[in-house]
């Protein structure tokens, strides 16, 4: 073999590789891991472990429109999501406020892409009215575990929840309701809900209107960001740009609508990286 032809094969050979890494680098993903919790509707967690909800569909139109972005998800719960964060098992955590219970740790955060409160559900009964409400300390309260609540000034640890209230704790909002309706009340008069959740409720069983009695004041009303984790692949300016898309588009709107959740005040004519 001649020198020339030698020194052409190397040259064809050193190009091949060129382009094959160009290529891989083309295809390359880039990983966020995703902190997910049960919390209906914006994440619902079904029995097969599969993600729904809010949270699902807007990780899909994202993945779609972000053909090099890749999300995974990591089963956290309530109680332990902090913890898991400070562990670095997930990068990103969707729709959750920076006052529950993240000032101790290290984050980014943001700006505010949904708004929703919860709101106090009782039985409707004769004689009673909104003064029901006024100081739900003197009932017996049924929450959720690992959710922050105002009346408890935001408190999560269930044995100092249950020495300052008489309160049950469940995993469940459909739970909750029930227990309501069961009119026990020595066991729940008081459930605290999602006002997204209770839409949807009432929107299956209109005939609950007439059940319950429901507080005209919120227990809290909270603005909803992305948490990020500061080791992250990706920053909190960074994830609000992958809304672009969805944001021109009017997907994103149309999600969070068909939900029964809303956008914070301003957030559509004041996105920050909207043309």
């Amino acid at each position: 073999m001649s020198l020339l032809h030698i020194l052409r094969s190397k040259v064809l050979v050193a190009a091949l590789c060129a382009v094959g890494l160009t290529l891989s680098a083309a295809n390359a993903e880039t990983e966020i891991r995703v902190g997910v919790y049960n919390f209906p509707p914006i994440a619902n967690i079904n029995g097969d472990n599969q993600v729904t909800g809010l949270l699902a569909e807007t990780l899909e139109r994202l993945a779609r429109a972000h053909q090099d972005i890749r999300f995974k998800i990591i089963h956290t719960s309530p109680q332990r999501r902090h913890l898991d964060f400070e562990a670095g098992l997930y990068d990103v955590i969707f729709f959750e406020s920076p006052n529950w219970g993240w000032q101790a740790h290290n984050f980014d955060a943001t700006i505010p892409i949904l708004t929703d409160e919860d709101l106090y559900l009782a039985l409707k009964k004769p004689g009673r009215d909104m003064s029901f409400f006024d100081d739900v300390s003197k009932r017996r309260i049924v929450a959720i575990s690992g959710y922050h609540y105002g009346f408890a000034d935001f408190e999560t640890n269930n044995s100092e929840l249950e020495k300052r209230f008489d309160i049950e704790f469940s995993d469940s909002h459909r739970r909750n309701i029930n227990l309501i309706k069961a009119d026990r009340p020595s066991v729940a008069e008081v459930a605290v809900i999602s006002r997204a959740y209770l839409q949807q409720h009432l929107k299956r069983h209109p005939e609950d209107w007439d059940t319950f009695l429901i507080s005209e004041v919120p227990d809290q009303s909270y603005d909803l960001s992305i948490i990020t984790h500061t080791d992250a692949p990706i920053d909190a300016e960074g994830m609000i740009r992958l809304f672009e898309p969805l944001m021109e588009s009017g997907q994103y709107r149309l999600l969070v609508e068909q939900r029964g959740l809303q956008l914070p005040p301003g957030f559509l004519t004041g996105f920050p990286y909207q043309n």
